[in-house]
């Protein structure tokens, strides 16, 4: 199999891939925050958490399940910004995933990545890791 990086391409092909590994492993991980609460451990990213309190209507009090899981639906997350935050960090983790196979497929194909859409890559990948920083476009 010929190759169409050099190699520092392929070395930024396989730093791009475990970056964009870890983004996503850390985007659906729901260890962002930590706290207890009605004297339990409790923990929560953008899209799950961990040991949440639930209204138990028929004893008219507040439970704790303690157990990890998704919100319900996309407006069950708790406020506006943290579903801006959830669609931008997933956004960024899609790019960076997205260019991290392309680079690595370029390690296996000839003739992929040429100069032009190894620097467009490049731009891509800045823009998904912005994303997926936190620090949006804004700045």
């Amino acid at each position: 199999m010929a190759s169409s990086l050099t190699c520092a391409g392929i070395v930024w092909a396989f730093l791009s891939f475990l970056c964009a590994a870890a983004s996503c492993v850390g985007f659906f991980m729901p260890y962002w925050l930590l706290g207890s609460q009605l004297e339990k451990s409790v923990s929560f990213g953008t899209f799950r958490r961990c040991s949440y309190p639930v209204r138990d209507e028929t004893r008219q009090t507040t439970v704790m399940v303690e157990q990890c899981g998704r919100y319900a639906s996309f407006q069950a997350i708790p406020s506006a910004e943290w579903r801006i935050c959830t669609v931008v960090t997933g956004l960024g983790c899609g790019l960076l995933l997205l260019v991290a196979l392309t680079a690595l497929m370029g390690c296996c194909v000839s003739e992929l990545i040429s100069r032009t859409v190894g620097r467009v890559a490049g731009g891509i990948q800045f823009l998904g890791g912005k994303c997926s920083c936190g620090e949006g476009l804004a700045e």
